[in-house]
């Protein structure tokens, strides 16, 4: 017997989101079920926003090798797909002299990886771009960026659909068997239990992961990979924002541009 779907992902965050996306683009018959009633209500909707520039990745590692690309692929789809973004910059910033080093060994790390956009500043050049900020040296990283993730996901939605896929929400799997042929699927949605086949199964359920993978016995050898949490701190101000609200003056060798401060 034929399986109900050719393949099913798990997860309507941004990952699988893509994920699905790229498949249907493959021309596989895609459907993504996801435990919530919207999309990407999880890690993908908490979460910096920052596009990152490649900036502290150890070389030859899959993050210093992905980003680059990536970065220019997401600029890409954020254009043509009218996914509200801003390559804003960001400055890297020494206070002291005994910072000094270490601002240079993060750069140098970084054109080693591939990064080849970063602009040395001085004290001047920084509170000429950015009087709030107090410094005695900085690097400009001019691709990184900010981007509306629930605009990106609601644009690879929208692909999805267009393609043939489907997003089915608020459907929890509770079991996942391996046969032969197909991979079984055991679901809720609301008080309604459902049964599922699939020739191709993708878990993209970010937390969920660790917990859905562990209910498949798939063959010898199959690992799951544990969940470890972390958690990030955010704040509001109850005020405008000092860094960026005034106009950016020209830096050497780069546009007018203001800087909102991240982690990557």
């Amino acid at each position: 017997m034929a399986p109900d779907v050719e393949t099913v992902v798990v997860g309507a965050g941004v990952i699988g989101l893509a994920l699905a996306r790229a498949l249907a683009l493959a021309g596989q018959e895609v459907l993504v079920l996801e435990r919530h009633g919207g999309i990407g209500t999880e890690t993908s909707s908490r979460n910096s926003e920052v596009i990152h520039a490649g900036l502290y990745y150890p070389f030859g590692s899959l993050r210093a090798q992905l980003c680059l690309p990536g970065r220019q692929m997401l600029y890409e789809f954020c254009a043509e797909n009218g996914v509200a973004h801003d390559r804003c910059g960001k400055l890297l910033v020494a206070t002291t002299d005994a910072e000094i080093p270490k601002l240079e060994a993060i750069a140098a790390s970084a054109i080693r990886c591939g990064v080849d956009d970063l602009q040395r500043l001085t004290a001047d050049d920084v509170r000429a771009v950015e009087p709030e900020v107090a410094c005695v040296a900085a690097y400009l990283s001019p691709s990184t960026g900010i981007i509306d993730s629930h605009g990106l996901m609601q644009a690879l939605s929208g692909h999805i659909s267009n393609n043939g896929g489907q997003i089915v929400l608020n459907t929890v799997v509770t079991g996942i068997a391996a046969e032969p042929e197909a991979f079984v699927l055991e679901t809720m949605s609301g008080a309604e239990a459902g049964r599922l086949t699939t020739r191709n199964l993708v878990l993209a359920a970010g937390l969920g992961g660790t917990e859905l993978g562990r209910l498949l016995t798939y063959r010898e050898g199959y690992v799951v990979p544990a969940t470890y949490p972390a958690r990030g701190h955010y704040f509001a101000l109850d005020r405008a924002a000092p860094l960026g609200s005034r106009t950016a003056a020209t830096a050497p060798s780069g546009p007018r541009r203001s800087h909102r401060m991240s982690g990557k």
